[in-house]
């Protein structure tokens, strides 16, 4: 367990920058397998700003136990319940660690899709409806997943959470204009020549309201738009189940072929309901700090020098209308040694290898955001 006057800061910025709240203002804490150091100091810095914390414990064992029978009839009045619970609050942090990130790999396929379906409307809720953000934890298992120490990993989870977000502002601001004047997205590299509109859909810029860690602009392509294939080289973990090596080929928007390391479940997964063959977000990674994937896709889509394309569900306000109850973040890392790269905008270079090239973005490329270090 981290012992650190940093955890005390992480809780003052989830609750005081990230969720902004308010005196009186409601925010549920959802802890997963974290420990009750930084619950506690979530509660204390919520009240110190006048808001009334709620808690939930979950216990990923737990967890998979019920969803392993899971019932219609037994879930469809819990998720009324959470529901209604969601609709009390104002705020929502979430806190996510894990001791095994494939502690959900042997629920079957129609029980996970069971309960995501039957949950959607908490999720929806949420995103569209409270002040949210949501963070990892580290914790053994994620350092392994590193490749790194303990101690080393805790170091550099604390160093990318407290980074000073604000630096990320001025060079989000010129990607987001110039992404929502955008028509033509064109993305090359290895295994990749991937075509795409997002004329009208708009940008986003996440530097810490959202998402610890944070630092991408994200859109989201017309839906019918996407042509073309993509090979992603980041693995992912995604309901419990692995994958390396995934490559998607698109015909008029929707994924016709779908393989990787796992291809059998990546398709049960894509046949999960109508819209999970369409794409739901288009975004670039930048985050100076995180530069190898984890398998933790709330670090890894950060990545510097990614970008990750994402089948399933859009968002509200900066989307294509795409509807799903997946929403699987899949990335792709154009840096030098991992291939390099290039995404262009209406024939216009915009990232060669990893680095932003118009001097408009040279504020999201690392010797900028590093030079206060």
């Amino acid at each position: 367990m981290i012992i650190d006057s940093r955890i005390t800061t992480l809780a003052e910025g989830l609750t005081g920058f990230s969720t902004a709240l308010k005196k009186g203002e409601r925010v549920l804490i959802d802890a997963f397998d974290v420990p009750d150091s930084i619950v506690i100091e979530l509660i204390r810095a919520a009240r110190r700003l006048g808001a009334h914390p709620y808690v939930q414990i979950h216990r990923a064992r737990v967890t998979r136990e019920l969803s392993l029978g899971a019932e219609e009839g037994q879930f469809a009045p819990h998720a009324e319940v959470e529901l209604a619970r969601m609709q009390k609050m104002d705020a929502y942090i979430a806190l996510r660690g894990s001791d095994n990130i494939f502690e959900g790999s042997d629920i079957p396929a129609e029980k996970v899709q069971l309960v995501s379906r039957l949950m959607k409307p908490v999720l929806d809720h949420r995103v569209g409806k409270t002040k949210w953000v949501v963070l990892r934890w580290p914790t053994s298992a994620m350092a392994q997943q590193a490749g790194m120490s303990t101690e080393a990993f805790e170091e550099f989870y604390l160093k990318v959470c407290t980074l000073d977000y604000s630096r990320l502002t001025p060079g989000m601001a010129a990607l987001k204009k110039l992404m929502d004047a955008t028509d033509r997205v064109h993305i090359k590299g290895p295994g990749t020549d991937l075509k795409f509109s997002i004329k009208g859909i708009g940008s986003q810029p996440c530097g810490g309201l959202r998402n610890i860690p944070d630092g991408e602009v994200f859109s989201c392509p017309v839906k019918d738009s996407v042509e073309g294939v993509v090979q992603y080289n980041a693995p992912t973990v995604y309901l419990g189940s692995s994958f390396d090596n995934i490559r998607l080929v698109f015909k008029q928007g929707r994924v016709v072929e779908a393989t990787s390391t796992n291809t059998k479940r990546l398709n049960e997964i894509l046949d999960s309901d109508a819209g999970a063959r369409y794409i739901g977000e288009f975004a670039i990674g930048f985050n100076p700090y995180i530069l190898e994937p984890m398998r933790d896709i709330l670090f890894d889509e950060k990545i510097a020098g990614s970008f990750h394309f994402t089948p399933g569900q859009a968002y509200d306000g900066v989307g294509n209308g795409n509807k799903s109850q997946v929403h699987w973040d899949m990335v792709c890392i154009q840096r030098p040694e991992y291939g390099g790269g290039e995404i262009w905008f209406d024939d216009k270079l915009i990232r060669k290898d990893g680095l932003f090239v118009p001097k408009s973005l040279h504020k999201l490329n690392p010797d900028y955001l590093l030079k206060a270090e």
